[in-house]
């Protein structure tokens, strides 16, 4: 993917205007695009990595919000790029063999696939269209990283007794569980039924409930939609996971209790609450090793920043295309 340079390529290249043609055409198949210290990424390099990411993209993301993560992260390409060169760069300044951790990588999805040999999985890899080689060479690189970055940055961050303590009580926010409701529901549909249908219907129910009939039976008999089938079991809900309507009616209740008819849209509900489950702050030691990663992970990101920033500074960085996105 990138390429070593060579004093008297570079000059060549810079000199040619870093472009290559095609039968005398102005077309630009080739180019370069940075130099990072005594590597280059080249045209195709971020073409290969642009396409790469397009196709994540598309697999994840449609409409709108594929056009916003694209434009994005396309813009970040090329830095990312850059970034990843220095780290690997930084990994082969300090001798980093990852070999093992590879080939324990590839071991274990063996293993998961029930493949025996390397060969098999080169086999299976290549009917996907995915290049064995390719995809062992780019696994190396994401474990020197990860490497470079454990070496650097992840076992020099302590976290105190201290600050897990403090962050714990600043935000029991985050560790509040809100209340909870169990519900039963008779709905009835305002587009199935007339209006004189439905009043007559709610009538009926309300007095079969008030003389002891249960209230599943009902749903079962009465309600429509899903309802039904489920003789009104609705399931469990969170405080703020209800329509506002539907809430503030169910928060009057106390287990046992069935709520007014509500109108929501084009329909009719009638709501049991089975039962409530008080709001709650969690202990201090249920939420203890999540607090230690978040603050972990804050610091990580921090010092990453740092690192990557004072790597880039001790670095010779030549961007010599700013916006390649133009040129593929």
């Amino acid at each position: 993917m990138i390429k070593k340079i060579f004093t008297f390529f570079i000059s060549c290249w810079l000199l040619s205007g870093g472009l290559l043609s095609f039968q005398g055409k102005k077309k630009v198949v080739e180019a370069i695009v940075a130099i990072v210290n005594d590597d280059i990424i080249t045209l195709s390099d971020f073409k290969k990595e642009h396409d790469n990411l397009y196709m994540l993209l598309r697999s994840q993301y449609q409409g709108e919000k594929f056009t916003q993560q694209y434009k994005k992260l396309s813009q970040q390409l090329l830095d990312n790029m850059i970034t990843e060169l220095l780290l690997l760069q930084e990994a082969r300044k300090m001798g980093m063999d990852v070999s093992e951790q590879v080939k324990m990588a590839i071991e274990n999805i063996k293993k998961e696939n029930g493949l025996e040999t390397d060969e098999e999985l080169r086999r299976i890899m290549l009917q996907q269209g995915i290049d064995f080689d390719v995809w062992k060479k780019k696994i190396e690189e994401n474990f020197l990283k990860q490497n470079v970055i454990y070496s650097k940055i992840n076992k020099e961050i302590v976290i105190d007794d201290s600050e897990v303590i403090s962050y714990y009580k600043q935000h029991p926010e985050e560790f509040t569980e809100p209340e909870e409701y169990t519900l039963k529901a008779i709905y009835l549909d305002g587009e199935k039924r007339s209006q004189s249908e439905i009043e007559a219907l709610k009538e009926k129910i309300l007095a079969q409930i008030k003389q002891g009939r249960d209230f599943g039976e009902l749903a079962a008999e009465y309600s429509d939609g899903p309802a039904k089938e489920n003789k009104g079991d609705l399931g469990s809900f969170k405080k703020g996971e209800l329509d506002p309507t539907l809430e503030k009616a169910v928060q009057a209740l106390e287990p046992g209790e069935v709520s007014p008819w509500l109108q929501l849209r084009k329909g009719w509900y009638l709501l049991k609450l089975i039962s409530k489950k008080a709001s709650r702050l969690k202990s201090f030691e249920e939420v203890r090793s999540a607090i230690e990663e978040k603050l972990f992970q804050q610091k990580r990101e921090k010092k990453s920043q740092e690192f990557i920033e004072d790597l880039k500074k001790r670095s010779y960085i030549k961007i010599l295309i700013s916006n390649p996105l133009d040129w593929i």
